[in-house]
């Protein structure tokens, strides 16, 4: 046999036998990864919840285009069914005038007017002749343009309700994803103790039936006093209330109890009264968060640093306070 053949056919099980050896050991003595900090915690919770008020404004806006094109097709299915009232109508006039047709009958004949009793007579018969085949052509005309008006009508509404299916299949992807992040959310707390997740959470009032203490008056303190009394009550998508509510949803029921009429979505919100800096804002104002130009979230400032909105699906309506990282993700504020 030869030697250094022999030699290496042992050396392949022992490389073999030293890799395991030094695999082992390292699995052994390997560094474990450090528990992330309170911090860590709420730098990732943050950014969830971006992205949920992100999920949550596409899916107020999908909710409002299904709403509106389930609103068009009912407008439509009723115009449809007037249409097809009248075509039912013209088409028994239509039908009786192609019948005369097919027999052969002729309107304009002098045996319709055989009847008369003198010229005049026979003038009148041919005038009314002659209105008659007039109102016969007005007869195929207006068929003809409420059968047109009927196949236009069945076609929007067939393409109305294809839009408002893929609108509200929109939404509801939304809502799946936005509430996979608070799923995400919930395991990144649930690893912290009790003392830690207080730490990470700024909410300071969660309790149901709240009442407003703060300065304001008027027209914001009505608007305060409502968002306070919702206090407790679960964030829910696309809620408007009054048993549950999403950011917007609140902001504009809030104000509605002040007589101001909101648009529904943030990013409409955000265009419906006077700009102000986070300096100038003040009880009853609008604070807006994450993009200056399609903001996502919105809440109302209650004075004193603290806001009062509906955050995400996993806390009810709360009061919380302004810290750095809130005023580091504000965009701007409204005074209705």
């Amino acid at each position: 046999m030869d030697e250094r053949h022999e030699r290496g056919s042992y050396r392949w099980p022992l490389a073999a036998g030293s890799l395991a050896l030094v695999s082992a050991l390292l699995a052994s003595t390997g560094v474990a990864h450090a528990d992330p900090s309170p911090d860590e915690v709420r730098e990732e919770i943050e950014s969830l919840e971006r992205e949920f008020s992100e999920l949550n404004e596409e899916y107020n806006q999908a909710k409002e285009d299904y709403d509106a094109a389930q609103e068009k097709l009912e407008n439509l299915e009723s115009e449809l069914a007037d249409t097809e009232e009248k075509i039912a109508d013209l088409r028994d006039n239509v039908s009786a005038i192609a019948g005369a047709a097919y027999t052969g009958v002729d309107y304009s004949s002098p045996a319709f007017l055989v009847g008369a009793s003198g010229p005049e007579d026979a003038l009148q018969q041919a005038a009314d002749l002659g209105y008659l085949s007039r109102n016969q052509e007005e007869s195929f005309e207006r068929y003809a343009e409420e059968k047109e008006k009927l196949d236009t009508l069945t076609t929007e509404a067939e393409e109305t309700e294809e839009q408002a299916e893929e609108d509200l299949d929109k939404a509801e992807e939304a809502r799946d994803e936005g509430e996979e992040k608070i799923e995400e959310q919930e395991e990144l707390l649930a690893d912290l103790t009790a003392e830690e997740q207080r730490e990470v959470d700024s909410a300071t009032d969660s309790s149901g039936g709240a009442s407003y203490t703060g300065s304001a008056s008027g027209d914001a303190r009505a608007a305060l006093d409502f968002a306070y009394a919702q206090i407790g009550k679960p964030y829910v998508w696309g809620g408007t209330g009054p048993d549950g509510y999403d950011c917007s949803g609140l902001t504009q029921a809030a104000w509605k109890q002040a007589g101001v009429n909101l648009p529904r979505v943030s990013e409409d919100q955000f265009n419906a009264g006077s700009r102000v800096s986070w300096d100038q804002l003040q009880p009853g104002d609008l604070m807006f968060f994450y993009d200056s130009e399609e903001p996502s979230h919105v809440g109302m400032y209650a004075g004193d640093g603290m806001m009062v909105h509906a955050s995400t699906s996993s806390k009810p309506v709360h009061e919380v306070a302004l810290n750095d990282s809130r005023r580091n993700d504000f965009v701007g504020g409204v005074r209705p």
